[in-house]
């Protein structure tokens, strides 16, 4: 995808202006800009780290990096989805069953939603857990064909994906750091440390 290319190949020419302006018109202009670019800022405004990958190979290479620099340990980690242990079966995970001795939670998503750059989960990501029960840790692999611009959307895909039972515990994380000017919209909401692996695929 060329937009990512663009985003991480090469840095905007900041002379002309203040980094304070620049921001500020970044945000405001999101919601002008394609699905994927909103989606990128807004959740590079909630706090997450977010790595791209052309290749799955590029996106192991990732995920190894993520481990080693935080010291978390393969036998020490959370991971619901048997397809995606089998997927990244090189890392040889050995899920841990106690999640509050579990260095991160290794999972899939539903979708990516442009909106307000938030991940959408259900209960294939993290069964009927809460996320205030989930390690503080998370690692998301996802790819660019489940960008969705609401909500609304993501509920749509989930429906259309679902051919006998729709999955329970539908929520979206989209807070990716402690929020220091807590606020009532902010009220209740669980905190992660996050890191998107997002594969291309289309």
């Amino acid at each position: 995808m060329s937009v990512f290319r663009k985003i991480f190949g090469s840095k905007p020419d900041t002379s002309k202006s203040s980094p304070e302006n620049n921001d500020q018109s970044q945000f405001i202009e999101a919601d002008n800009l394609p699905i994927d670019e909103a989606f990128t800022v807004k959740f590079n405004k909630n706090g997450g780290k977010f790595l791209y990958a052309e290749t799955f190979n590029e996106v192991q290479n990732y995920l190894h990096d993520i481990i080693e620099e935080n010291n978390w340990n393969h036998n020490n980690t959370v991971v619901h989805n048997k397809q995606l242990k089998d997927k990244f079966k090189r890392f040889k995970f050995n899920s841990t069953q106690k999640m509050e001795d579990a260095d991160f939670l290794f999972t899939t998503c539903e979708s990516l939603i442009a909106s307000d750059g938030s991940i959408l989960i259900s209960s294939n990501q993290i069964a009927e857990k809460k996320l205030i029960e989930l390690p503080e840790n998370f690692v998301v692999f996802a790819t660019t064909s489940q960008f969705v611009t609401t909500i609304s959307e993501g509920l749509q895909s989930i429906k259309s994906k679902s051919k006998t039972k729709i999955p329970s515990n539908i929520t979206t994380i989209k807070h990716f750091k402690a929020n220091e000017n807590n606020d009532f919209l902010s009220y209740g909401s669980s905190s992660k440390n996050l890191y998107l692996l997002l594969l291309e695929d289309l």
